[in-house]
């Protein structure tokens, strides 16, 4: 199948070679012939017409969204740009002097998205974002305690409803959700924004502006050094002319909800045969306390600091029993 795409996109004679992949069912190669090479992504089972359809959106306002080289949304493959190898990630482990200078310019990128109206998607209202903090019961509660507290989970909804809809009303812009170093490129011979290139974005809505910024600041993967997210958050906010006191208010509250979540689809992906993702969880598990600790989010920190127990080594072990390949 994927033969037949690339002797039809004039790749024929190109090499492929697997590149690591993420937390979806995505699969990359990189494909490479004399002259030049590309990325092919086999996504057999999500929606790669809405991919291109937003990477040509991202293109079109002036940012890195990979070229679309070829696509067949039949068989879910795609033959994009490959924007290299400079991922934010990478760079900031072998040199961290350099993340102040990158995270800023992330920043950069998503002031250049947050000025233009967003494509049709969609919308991270507050019902919607409340609801799906579930996970943080269905999931992690659930597996790592045994109890799936159903009260609780209401109540906490309710609670995240109320505060997403004080705090975080706004879905006035396009939010990528998985904004963060592993999937964003350094492309230095640009210039702008557009030296950011964007790896993720197929689960776009159109929701609040500071979703992404919260994604970038509160990395699952990596600890972001205070002065660099201070200095983001200021950068954003004065370029932005908003108000610093219910920015950082919506910041917290969609930091907790995201977190939450992230503690959730981790615990399923370790039952689902990746228990990598476990490791992650402590560090996961600092940011959504860092957040509680906002007035914003007293309501809801109560219902969870109550049952909502820490990632200790002996519930992670227990998580990590449930995962088939142990």
């Amino acid at each position: 199948m994927t033969d037949a795409f690339l002797a039809g996109a004039g790749w024929s004679d190109a090499t492929l070679t697997p590149l690591a992949g993420d937390a979806s069912a995505r699969r990359y190669s990189r494909v490479a012939r004399a002259g030049g090479g590309a990325i092919l992504m086999q996504d057999p089972d999500g929606d790669t017409a809405l991919f291109a359809r937003l990477a040509r959106h991202l293109s079109g306002l002036g940012l890195s969204a990979p070229q679309i080289l070829a696509e067949d949304h039949a068989r879910g493959l795609l033959l994009i740009e490959d924007l290299g190898d400079g991922l934010f990630a990478r760079l900031t482990a072998a040199d961290p002097t350099q993340e102040r200078q990158l995270y800023l310019a992330a920043t950069d990128a998503l002031l250049a998205l947050h000025r233009h109206a967003p494509p049709a998607l969609d919308v991270a209202t507050p019902q919607r974002l409340a609801q799906m903090s579930d996970l943080g019961f269905d999931c992690y509660l659930v597996r790592a305690t045994g109890s799936a507290a159903p009260q609780a989970r209401d109540r906490c909804i309710a609670a995240f409803e109320e505060a997403l809809a004080t705090d975080a009303p706004d879905t006035d812009v396009m939010i990528l959700r998985d904004f963060h170093a592993e999937n964003l490129l350094w492309l230095p011979d640009r210039t702008g924004p557009a030296r950011v290139g964007l790896l993720d974005f197929q689960d776009a809505l159109q929701g609040h502006c500071a979703y992404d910024l919260a994604s970038l600041l509160t990395d699952a993967r990596r600890d972001v050094s205070p002065d660099t997210a201070a200095a983001a958050i200021h950068h954003y906010i004065r370029q932005r002319g908003l108000p610093d006191g219910p920015f950082r208010a919506a910041l917290a509250v969609l930091g907790a909800q995201r977190n939450l979540r992230i503690l959730g689809v981790f615990a399923r992906l370790a039952g689902a045969g990746k228990p990598q993702y476990l490791t992650l969880m402590p560090r996961v598990w600092a940011h959504l306390q860092a957040d509680l600790t906002h007035p914003a989010l007293a309501s809801v920190a109560a219902i969870l600091n109550a049952v909502l127990p820490p990632p200790t080594p002996e519930i992670l072990a227990r998580l990590r029993a449930s995962c088939p390949t142990q």
